[in-house]
């Protein structure tokens, strides 16, 4: 049987010659089929244009969120870098202090007012000794600079309850309670210097006594603004702080 066939005929206007073509129904099907096919493909490129389009104009944001990750990660490095040399010297001073020790529980045992430490009872009474029976753990320095806050003594670590030592002989002109030093002494040694002892648990001395180098006059402890058992030591010199360490000499 003759295959069906369609035929197309163009008539032009003006003396053109009129052209005639001829297709069969199955290859008309077929071209079809084909512009069907292409008309999907089209639609499916330019849909899925769209999404890919839109993450891409996320790609700018997305670097400069990666920058701020990466300097959020170069800041985390240097924290956990400062934290790891902090725990460090925590352990130091544990040991130090012997925080391994089994604890006991009882009073502290005061040692004699007289003590181990040099007593000197001569006329000198310049701060020269070290405040406390043993070497400590100095955690803070004497500061004095503009960039930082300002800091007008030593903070040395210790156990609770050790013996604080007057660092020379003089007059006890304050033995009080303080908001920022806790419970604590001021010795005037005379030529315009004085000595500080701060954030004691216990004091020993009244307004008015007269204290010899090397006497125990408090206990250390963590009263006033403390993190810790600490002893806060200055001395000041017509009445301006300087670093203790220019009279004294840690053992």
């Amino acid at each position: 049987m003759e295959e069906r066939r369609l035929t197309l005929i163009i008539v032009p206007h003006g003396d053109l010659e009129t052209r005639s073509y001829e297709i069969s129904y199955r290859r008309l099907k077929f071209a079809l089929a084909a512009a069907v096919a292409v008309m999907l493909v089209t639609g499916f490129v330019v849909a899925s244009w769209f999404p890919v389009a839109a993450q891409a104009g996320r790609v700018p944001g997305l670097v400069s969120e990666l920058e701020v990750l990466e300097v959020e990660r170069a800041k985390v490095v240097e924290l956990a870098k400062t934290l790891e040399e902090v725990e460090a010297q925590y352990e130091r001073v544990r040991t130090l202090l012997g925080a391994e020790s089994p604890v006991v529980d009882s009073a502290p045992a005061l040692p004699p007012l007289g003590g181990t430490a040099p007593i000197d009872a001569g006329e000198d009474a310049t701060p020269s000794i070290w405040p406390l029976d043993f070497r400590g753990f100095v955690t803070r320095e004497q500061q004095h600079d503009n960039d930082r806050r300002e800091h007008p003594g030593l903070d040395i670590a210790t156990p609770v309850n050790a013996a604080i030592r007057a660092s020379g002989g003089g007059v006890i002109i304050e033995s009080d309670t303080d908001a920022v030093y806790g419970n604590y002494i001021v010795i005037d040694h005379g030529n315009a210097l004085a000595s500080l002892y701060g954030h004691a648990s216990r004091l020993f001395v009244r307004v008015g006594e007269r204290v010899t180098r090397g006497q125990v006059i408090a206990l250390t402890g963590s009263t006033g603004q403390s993190s810790a058992p600490h002893l806060h030591f200055e001395i000041r010199q017509n009445g301006r702080a300087v670093d203790p360490l220019r009279f004294v000499r840690q053992p």
